[in-house]
């Protein structure tokens, strides 16, 4: 069984700057791509980055473009969120996520487990 668990949210003032981490459980993390997701309060859930198996493609939205960069550690089986210049708007609920494939994707159906997810709060 496949588990992942989210850390590294908190309150952080706008400008400021937060890492997020995913532990994954399960020897064959590394074939997996890995993805980061968010849910604001009353708004859905919505993509913010994916990272390929071998690092070898990433993905981010729009929104976070240049503020936030995806990494994955395959030895520890770990993905990183690491969120520059955050703004009161990327308040939410960071959500971590396991691929069906190799393939970063930014799509929610392209992916089969979740994390529990961690707070992240901008105050302005």
């Amino acid at each position: 069984q496949v588990q992942l668990v989210e850390s590294g949210g908190g309150l952080v003032q706008a400008g400021g700057s937060l890492r997020l981490s995913c532990a994954a459980s399960g020897r064959t993390f590394s074939v997996y791509g890995m993805g980061w997701f968010r849910q604001a309060p009353g708004k859905e859930r919505e993509f913010v980055a994916a990272i390929s198996w071998s690092d070898s493609n990433s993905y981010y939205a729009d929104s976070v473009k240049g503020r936030v960069t995806i990494s994955r550690d395959n030895v520890k089986n770990m993905v990183y969120l690491q969120m520059n210049s955050l703004k009161p708007e990327d308040t939410a609920v960071y959500y971590c996520a396991r691929s069906k494939t190799i393939a970063a994707a930014r799509s929610e159906s392209n992916y089969d487990y979740w994390g529990q997810g961690t707070q992240v709060t901008v105050s302005s």
